[in-house]
C-alpha cells in the first residue's frame, strides 16, 4: 500500500499529554501476566481513564453496547484527522510487545492463558509482526521501527523456498513485500520471486486452484483465505516477466469465484476437489459455525482478495464479486450496531456470541480499498462509512487495549478457530496488522495500482 506519513489536525497538545501520561503510568505496570498488587490495582482505573481521554481527544463516536445486534443507523465513524494520534497510541503499545521479545527468531501470535505465544517462521502468521513493524515505520517515519522490521523480516528469508502450505503470500508479502515498498534492500526482490515460484508448485492445472493444505480428511482442500496469496504471484509475474505466475493467480481467483461464492454474496470457507478430475467433492467449513454458514473472517478474506485481484488485473468480474461480498456485509441483518461482526454471520447464541475484531479490521481495510476502486458512488460511500464505523469501534476502549495491557497487542476480542476451542476472545497479531493498514488507508483515501 502506497501511503504517506500521516499528519494530524486534532488538538496535538492534548493528545501528546494523554500519550505521555499513558507511557508514564505503564512504566511499572509490567508485561508479564500476574495477579495485580494493590498498587497495580489502583493504577488500573487510571490507565483506563487515560485511554478514555485519548479516545475523547481523537474519536467522537458513541459505540453501542457490545451485545447489541443491528438496529437503527448509528452515526459513528473515525475521522481521518484521528488517524495519526491513534497510530501513535498503537506504536506505544507495540513498543511494549517488542521489548518483551528476547530475539527475532520466533514471532508473537497471541496471548494464551496469560502467556505470550510465539511461533516459528513456518507458521502461517509469521509475516504479520514484521509487517506490523514496517507499517509503524510508514506511519511514524521513525528509523527504529524500520530497523526492528528489518531484523524480524530477515528471520523469514528461508521461506523463499517454502512449499508446505499456501500461506507464502501472508508470510513473505507482509514482511518482504512491505520491506520492498518502504526500504528496499539488496535481495528483497529475489526472495519474493522465489517465494512466488515455490507457491506456484502447489497449483495443479487439473483442478485449477492452489492446494491449501496437505493434511486432513480432504482430497484437495482449497480455502477462501488462499485468495490473499495471489498478489504475490501477480507482482512476481511483473517482476520476473513470467506470465505463468499471473495465469495461476487468475485461474485460482476464477475457481474461487465459481466454487466458494454464493449468489447472495456470502461464501463457503472450504471446497474439497477431486485431484484427478477437478470436480467438487464437498463444500464446508473448518473454522465457521456450519458448512453452509458464512464465517466472518473468511468473508473478509474473500472481500479483500477479490478487491486486490481487481486492482492487479482490472478484470471486472473480480470487482463485481467484491461488491457483492461488500453488500452482504453492509446489509447483513445480524451485523451489530457497533459494526464488529460476530465470529460467524450465522453464529448461534447471538447476541452473546463472541465478536471477531480481526474480521472487522480486515473488512475495514478491504472496504476502504474497494471504495477507491468501484464506480458505484453509493456503494463507495456506504463502504467508507462502514469501515470508518468499524475503525471507530476498534479504536474505542471496548476493543483497543489500555496501555501496557493485553500482552502488548493492540486489539482485544478476536477469534481464531472457535469450533476447535482455539484462540477465542484473545488478541491476534493479524488483527493488529490489518487495523494499522486500515488506519493508514483511512488517512490517505487509498488508491493503489
Amino acid at each position: 500500500m502506497d501511503v504517506p506519513v500521516v499528519r494530524s489536525r486534532v488538538d496535538a497538545a492534548r493528545v501528546r499529554s494523554v500519550l505521555d501520561a499513558a507511557r508514564v503510568l505503564s512504566l511499572d505496570s509490567g508485561m508479564a501476566p500476574r495477579r495485580p498488587s494493590p498498587a497495580g490495582a489502583s493504577r488500573r482505573p487510571v490507565l483506563h481513564a487515560v485511554l478514555g481521554a485519548l479516545a475523547a481527544a481523537v474519536a467522537p463516536p458513541t459505540v453501542a453496547r457490545p451485545g447489541a445486534t443491528r438496529g437503527p443507523a448509528v452515526q459513528i465513524g473515525l475521522p481521518p484527522d484521528a488517524v495519526a494520534p491513534t497510530l501513535r497510541a498503537v506504536a506505544a503499545q507495540v513498543a511494549t510487545l517488542l521489548a518483551r521479545l528476547p530475539d527475532a527468531e520466533r514471532m508473537p501470535r497471541t496471548i494464551e492463558r496469560g502467556t505470550l505465544v510465539r511461533v516459528a517462521r513456518e507458521d502461517w502468521t509469521s509475516g504479520f509482526f514484521p509487517g506490523l513493524l514496517w507499517l509503524l515505520h510508514e506511519a511514524t517515519g521513525e528509523p527504529a521501527w524500520r530497523d526492528a522490521a528489518r531484523r524480524f523480516t530477515r528471520t523469514l528469508e528461508p521461506l523463499r523456498h517454502f512449499r508446505d502450505h499456501h500461506d507464502t503470500g501472508f508470510m513473505l508479502g507482509c514482511s518482504y513485500g512491505n520491506a520492498l515498498r518502504l526500504a528496499e534492500a539488496p535481495g528483497d526482490r529475489a526472495v519474493l520471486v522465489d517465494g512466488a515460484r515455490a507457491l506456484a508448485t502447489r497449483f495443479d492445472p487439473r483442478v485449477g486452484l492452489i492446494r491449501s493444505w496437505d493434511h486432513g480428511r480432504w482430497a484437495y482442500p482449497v480455502i477462501i483465505d488462499n485468495l490473499m496469496n495471489l498478489e504475490l504471484l501477480t507482482w512476481a509475474s511483473r517482476e520476473s516477466g513470467d506470465p505463468g505466475l499471473l495465469g495461476i493467480a487468475v485461474r485460482h481467483a476464477d475457481g474461487t469465484l465459481a466454487h466458494h461464492c454464493r449468489p447472495d454474496g456470502g461464501s463457503f470457507h472450504l471446497v474439497d476437489f477431486d485431484p484427478a478430475s477437478g470436480a467438487v467433492r464437498a463444500r464446508g467449513t473448518v473454522q465457521g459455525a456450519a458448512d453452509r454458514s458464512t464465517w466472518a473472517r473468511g468473508q473478509a478474506w474473500g472481500l479483500y482478495g477479490f478487491t486486490a485481484m481487481y486492482r492487479e488485473t482490472r478484470h471486472a468480474r473480480y470487482l463485481q464479486q467484491a461488491e457483492r461480498m461488500a453488500r452482504f456485509v453492509i446489509d447483513h441483518p445480524r451485523l451489530p450496531v457497533d459494526r464488529v461482526p460476530f465470529w460467524d454471520y450465522d453464529a448461534p447464541g447471538v447476541p452473546l456470541a463472541p465478536r471477531d475484531a480481526s474480521a472487522a479490521a480486515i473488512t475495514a481495510s478491504a472496504l476502504l480499498e474497494l471504495a477507491s476502486l468501484t464506480a458505484d458512488a453509493a456503494l463507495a460511500a456506504r463502504a467508507r462509512a462502514l469501515a470508518a464505523a468499524q475503525l471507530a469501534t476498534l479504536s474505542s476502549p471496548a476493543y483497543f487495549a489500555a496501555p501496557g495491557e493485553n500482552g502488548g497487542f493492540v486489539l482485544r476480542h478476536s477469534v481464531g478457530a472457535l469450533p476447535h476451542g482455539a484462540e477465542i476472545d484473545v488478541p491476534l497479531v493479524y488483527a493488529d496488522y490489518y487495523f494499522v493498514e486500515a488506519m493508514l488507508r483511512l488517512g490517505r483515501g487509498v488508491r493503489r495500482g
